[in-house]
This record gives C-alpha cells, sequence and structure tokens, in this order.
C-alpha cells in the first residue's frame, strides 16, 4: 500500500499517461509515430527517475508537473517536446490519483475478503454458543456468540460492496485539456489512456474530475473503519473483567502493564479504535473538496496529498491488525454460560409475559405482574429465582400452570432460528 503512494510509483504513473497519450496522438496523425515509440523506447533505456533532481527542477519552476516534463526531456531528448499535447496538469494529476486509489481499492478490498473468511470461520464455530444478548450495556435475551459474528460477517460484506461500488466510481480518466472541453486533444486520446490505465473515462470534466466521486470514496473509508470500531469495541466490553467472554489473544511473554503484572488489556482493539477515528477525520475534508472554484481551483490537491496516502494505508492496516485479532479471540463458552444464568432467569420475562397474554391476561396487567416479580429477582442480585417466583405468584399461577412456566424458561427456545438467520448470511 506504500508503495502505491511513493514518487516512484507516482512519476511511473505520470509517465505512462504522458506516453499513452502521445501513442494516441499518434495514430491521429497529430505526432510522429517515431517521436511516440522514441519516447518508450528512452525510458527503457534509461535509469530510474531521479526524484531528487525533479525535486531541483520544481524548486526553481514551482510547478510539479513542468519539473517532471523537464525531467522527462532530459532523459528522452527532442522527441520530448510531443509530449502533453493540448493537455493540461490536472489531466495528469487526476488520471494518476485514479489510478492510485484504484489500486488501493483492490488491496482493501483484499482485505475484506481475508476478514471475512475468518469471521465465517469463527461464526460457524460458534453457532450455538449461548451467550447473553445486551441492550443499554444490560442484560436482555439470549443469544449466540456465532450470531454476534454473522452479523459482524454481514456488515463487512456491506463493505466490500460498498468499496467495490467505490473503486468503480473513483476509477475515471480525464484527458480533456483546459477547462475540461477538448479544445486542443481529441476524445479519442482519452479513451485510449482510460483503457491502458484500467479506467473509464469521464464523462464531463471541467478541467479536474469532479470531486463528488472522491467524496464517495473516502466516506466508504469512513464507514469501513466505522465497521472495524463497533467490532473492535464489542470485544473491549467483552474482555473487561466483569465480562471476560472473549479476550484477545495473550502471547507467551507479552506484558499488559509497567506496573501491575496480571493485565492483559484489549491494546489491539483499543488501538483500532483510534485508528478508526483517524479515518473517519479524512472524510470531512474530502467531503469540503466538492465545491471548488469555476471549473477548477487547487484547493483540494493539497488536502488529497494526506488524505490519500494517509487513510488508505491506516485502513490497510487497521484491516489486517482486525483479521489477526478475530483469528486467535480467545472464547470463553463456560463463562457466557455463567452469565447466562447469573440473574436468576430474568431473561425469560418476556416469554412470560406473551404466555400470560395469550392466556387472557391483558398486556398491562401481565407486564406489571411480571415485572414486581422481576424486580425481585434484580434487586437481590440474582439470588432469587424468577421462575420460582412466578410459581408462588397467586396472580400469575391463576392464569398459567406450573409447567407452563417451567416450560418459559427452556434455553433452547431462543435458538430456533439460528439456522434461518445463518443462511440469510451466508447463502
Amino acid at each position: 500500500m506504500t508503495d502505491i503512494w511513493s514518487p516512484e510509483t507516482k512519476y511511473r504513473i505520470w509517465f505512462e499517461i504522458e506516453a499513452h497519450a502521445t501513442d494516441a496522438l499518434a495514430d491521429l496523425g497529430v505526432v510522429p509515430k517515431e517521436a511516440a515509440a522514441t519516447i518508450w523506447e528512452a525510458d527503457r533505456n534509461a535509469p530510474p527517475f531521479d526524484i531528487a533532481r525533479i525535486d531541483a527542477i520544481e524548486a526553481e519552476t514551482k510547478h510539479d508537473v513542468i519539473a517532471f516534463l523537464t525531467h522527462v526531456a532530459e532523459r528522452t531528448g527532442p522527441s520530448a517536446r510531443f509530449l502533453h499535447q493540448g493537455m493540461t496538469s490536472s489531466d495528469v494529476l487526476d488520471t494518476c490519483l485514479a489510478v492510485q486509489l484504484a489500486r488501493a481499492s483492490d488491496i482493501l478490498l483484499d482485505d475484506l475478503d481475508q476478514l471475512l473468511v475468518v469471521l465465517k470461520r469463527r461464526a460457524e464455530e460458534h453457532k450455538y454458543t449461548p451467550t447473553i444478548g445486551r441492550s443499554h450495556g444490560i442484560h436482555a435475551e439470549p443469544t449466540t456468540f456465532g450470531l454476534k459474528l454473522a452479523q459482524a460477517y454481514a456488515e463487512f460484506a456491506r463493505n466490500r460492496d460498498r468499496l467495490a461500488a467505490a473503486r468503480a466510481d473513483v476509477a475515471t480518466c480525464a484527458i480533456s485539456g483546459a477547462v475540461g472541453t477538448f479544445a486542443n486533444i481529441n476524445p479519442a486520446v482519452e479513451a485510449h489512456v482510460a483503457a491502458k490505465m484500467g479506467l473509464t473515462p469521464e464523462p464531463v470534466s471541467t478541467q479536474v474530475i469532479p470531486r463528488d466521486r472522491h467524496a464517495m470514496f473516502f466516506a466508504t473509508l469512513g464507514v469501513i473503519a466505522s465497521s472495524i470500531e463497533r467490532l473492535a469495541t464489542e470485544i473491549r466490553h467483552l474482555q473487561r473483567t466483569e465480562v471476560l467472554e472473549a479476550e484477545e489473544y495473550f502471547a507467551p511473554g507479552q506484558k499488559g502493564s509497567s506496573a501491575m503484572p496480571h493485565k492483559r488489556n484489549p491494546v489491539l482493539t483499543e488501538n483500532l479504535t483510534g485508528l478508526a477515528r483517524m479515518v473517519r477525520g479524512y472524510v470531512t475534508p474530502a467531503l469540503e473538496n466538492v465545491a471548488l472554484w469555476h471549473e477548477r481551483d487547487i484547493s483540494h490537491s493539497s488536502v488529497e496529498r494526506y488524505i490519500g496516502p494517509d487513510a488508505t494505508i491506516t485502513l490497510d492496516f487497521a484491516l489486517a491488525r482486525l483479521t489477526g485479532v478475530m483469528d486467535k479471540l480467545l472464547v470463553y463458552p463456560e463463562r457466557m454460560q455463567k452469565n447466562l444464568d447469573r440473574m436468576g432467569g430474568l431473561t425469560n420475562s418476556q416469554r412470560v409475559l406473551l404466555a400470560l397474554t395469550q392466556a387472557g391476561v391483558s398486556r398491562e396487567d401481565a407486564y406489571r405482574l411480571v415485572q414486581r416479580n422481576a424486580m425481585k429477582v434484580w434487586e437481590s442480585d440474582g439470588a432469587l429465582s424468577l421462575k420460582e417466583l412466578l410459581k408462588n405468584d397467586a396472580d400469575v399461577t391463576a392464569a398459567l400452570s406450573d409447567a407452563e412456566i417451567e416450560e418459559k424458561f427452556d434455553p433452547e427456545y431462543h435458538f430456533r432460528h439460528v439456522d434461518t438467520i445463518f443462511d440469510r448470511v451466508f447463502t
């Protein structure tokens, strides 16, 4: 990923854009075919681009594309005068950025594929591992750890689709000249360069490719980062000492604290939370880049020199780190069951509520009957049993038999549709 944003790669892409455009101009008879061939031949026989030399020229010209073309002329000779015919700097810069973002997308898509493989494997491994579902951080009803991971899989699968669409949207080529009218260059040149560089022609450019494309791309990276944080935050909560249902792998010899030898901290997922904040931080500048003056200005340029490399490299690292965390995640089913059993069966309150309404009790009365017993269990910190309290409540037993109450505490009831959900996610 870093290599995509290196000066060497950037100048190689710039050269290919210029040389392919010259080939197309030669086919149109605008420049000599021998000149176009000489440009490629000189490049093959020349040493790599001299970054320091280009920088030195730019220090004088104060223009990066002119500095590059001057250096190419030094390597190529007289035929170099046919480069950049009818083009403007943005033709090179914007088309290059499109190539870089497309290549970065390919790496990120591969990252997502690897993460999805791990999430699917761990979801299937824990498909029927019971755990407590929580809302507001409070025990709600039973679920399975596999369903938690299936949700993450579905979310990242959507993110993959979003990124594939954003890649297609941003991979456009503009070789349309000053203010985008093709006044001094044939549209066929743009089509040729686009085909050679793996892009599609921009339908209408204004000397620059419209930045709504880039805004959507970086917004998509921000959404992916938020999904990373969502899963990282789940792991961080599950690793809390009071919960300890899952935790990051703790390697032999690893240390958790400089002061407290007992500590095993969720440092990787905490790191992912911070990285997600950084990637999302690049979204607003990308959105603000959309509004440029008239046909162009360069207020977007300095922004993109930062956010292009930083956002893609950071997200690449974060996805790889998350994949490693989930691959080696330590899962504790016994602790999950212990937490499930901790609150005296409160997680079955809805089943009893519904059974009472079906037995003819109004919903308001049914809620009151269940809640008054549930609050006794809550206030006992799970020492009392909701099931036993209900069996001893005359108002409840007037509607439900002991056997009917007992049946409402069957844990398997909550997992009847796990297969259905998995089929939705994975098939």
